[in-house]
């Protein structure tokens, strides 16, 4: 359920801001257009919002200037309490994954940017029909992430990422669960989703669920 990564996000919680603003050389590419992911996600949510994978609250803050009420959903003690500070109590930030979450009131979209992949395939196919049965007509999942269009994509990446001398970024893209939109296309169609993906930079895309 991603909570094998916990120690992770906690390193990572006190340079993560500087990571997606492109200070770390290797991951650059990874969180190009950064601000402009966080708002088109926030953009396409509605009403009461499930976030998971809160980090340090970006996506939060953005969530709450396009009017939704937010819930966040964060493992790392670390990451919550540096999130809680930047919200200053506008939004909850309760302790959770994917999987085990505390919801107050009819989820109208669930959100999370960089984080899905901590969940390997068979717990996404678990998530998604989850939620599935949190939603209604025209709810919706906004997930964005490191998604590849085939595994083969997926493999030249970590190639690319070794060839490169990115060790962390090859290290990184081995150890977690990233999938394909395939995969996931059909797991969304399966549990009653209409789907669309939308291409950020040379690692993220965006999907849209919408329940039908």
């Amino acid at each position: 359920m991603g909570r094998e990564f916990i120690d992770l996000f906690n390193e990572w919680s006190e340079t993560y801001d500087d990571t997606v603003v492109g200070h770390d050389i290797e991951y650059r590419e990874v969180f190009r257009n950064y601000n402009e992911i966080l708002n088109i996600t926030a953009s396409k949510a509605q009403g009461y919002v499930v976030e998971f994978g809160v980090g340090t609250g970006n996506l939060t803050e953005k969530l709450l200037q396009s009017g939704c009420r937010v819930t966040g959903i964060e493992p790392s003690p670390s990451m919550r309490e540096i999130a809680e500070v930047k919200l200053g109590g506008r939004a909850e930030v309760k302790d959770g994954d994917f999987l085990e979450f505390e919801v107050l009131g009819q989820v109208d979209s669930f959100v999370s940017t960089y984080a899905f992949h901590h969940l390997t395939d068979e717990e996404k196919e678990r998530a998604i029909k989850l939620y599935a049965s949190f939603l209604e007509k025209g709810g919706k999942i906004i997930f964005a992430d490191t998604i590849y269009e085939s595994v083969e994509a997926y493999e030249k990446a970590i190639a690319d990422a070794e060839h490169a001398g990115y060790v962390k970024l090859a290290t990184d893209l081995r150890r977690e669960y990233y999938t394909t939109i395939p995969f996931l296309e059909k797991a969304l169609t399966s549990n009653g989703f209409l789907v669309t993906f939308e291409k950020c930079n040379g690692f993220v895309w965006i999907l849209e669920a919408i329940k039908q």
